[in-house]
């Protein structure tokens, strides 16, 4: 009989460097990685707003979200559920009432390679939700699945406990052990593009390769 195979759940990430990270775009962050990690095709279906938090990951079959029921039990503030479904859009893994247990235990978003439905509340809220698409057909809840292993979500690999940066123009995650060195070269980004953008304004821009 089908199992969800479940591991324990690595520490959160250090709430200081959450601090620190919150508001960093995830195209800022991705330049810093040397342009190489993020999920492609998956988007913000809630209203707007930034999302930051530690990976708690999932793998289930394509239209099939009893591991996802199974990893509820497990959020804790400030995690974001994970779930590569494979990228399939045949049948919603979550839904309207997922997402409210998952908000209501505190958790920082979540973030499906599937599809996802009762996507009018869904967009009418905050609570970040990101997915591939959206279709109004439920899910199976057979399995079989896997808790806190390593999945793969828009061709990017999360680990469990990877720190995982969603925003307007999509999905991003990293390591915590390369958040501090992360962290000081996306701030130099944010002040050069700072100094750009005023250069422009006052009309001193002589362009990126001017000598």
């Amino acid at each position: 009989m089908p199992t969800t195979l479940v591991h324990p759940c690595p520490p959160l990430a250090d709430p200081a460097v959450i601090d620190a990270l919150r508001g960093a775009a995830t195209a800022i962050i991705s330049d810093n990685l040397h342009r190489l990690p993020g999920a492609g095709g998956l988007l913000p279906q809630h209203k707007g707003g930034a999302m930051i938090g530690t990976a708690l990951t999932i793998k289930t079959r394509p239209g099939d979200n009893l591991a996802i029921h199974k990893a509820l039990d497990l959020v804790q503030p400030g995690h974001v559920l994970v779930v590569d479904g494979g990228g399939d859009l045949s049948r919603a893994l979550i839904g309207e009432i997922i997402c409210a247990i998952a908000q209501s235990r505190g958790a920082a978003g979540v973030v499906i390679d599937g599809a996802v439905r009762d996507i009018a509340t869904i967009r009418a809220g905050d609570f970040p939700c990101f997915a591939r698409g959206v279709n109004h057909l439920g899910p199976y809840k057979d399995g079989p699945g896997a808790i806190n292993v390593p999945v793969s979500i828009g061709g990017m690999v999360v680990e469990p406990g990877d720190i995982v940066v969603g925003d307007d123009d999509g999905v991003v995650a990293f390591p915590p052990a390369s958040a501090a060195d992360l962290l000081v070269a996306v701030k130099a980004q944010e002040r050069r593009e700072a100094e750009i953008l005023t250069s422009i304004r006052e009309g001193r821009y002589v362009g990126a390769y001017a000598k």
